[in-house]
């Protein structure tokens, strides 16, 4: 059975690297200093999509890449948590 990819992941696919990463750094940098609540929120949707994202890409990557998102991921949940307690 082939899988036909999602028209979202072709679309991201196209982005400049460079760019997604400057974009994810910026909102990681602006939800870090943002007021409790709202950074909270906001590292925990960039988390959910993160999530997202590492579910559709699973079967692609490679095992230590698996365990460096994991860890990156579970950090950014953490962060958020605690910035919305």
């Amino acid at each position: 059975m082939q899988r036909t990819q999602s028209p979202v992941l072709t679309r991201l696919a196209r982005l400049n690297p460079t760019a997604v990463f400057l974009a994810a750094l910026a909102l990681v940098l602006v939800a870090l200093f943002a007021p409790g609540p709202v950074g909270g929120a906001l590292l925990l949707a960039l988390a959910a999509l993160l999530v997202w994202l590492m579910a559709a890409t699973w079967p692609v990557q490679r095992p230590a890449t698996r365990v460096l998102r994991l860890v990156i991921l579970t950090l950014l949940i953490a962060a958020g948590l605690a910035k919305l307690l």
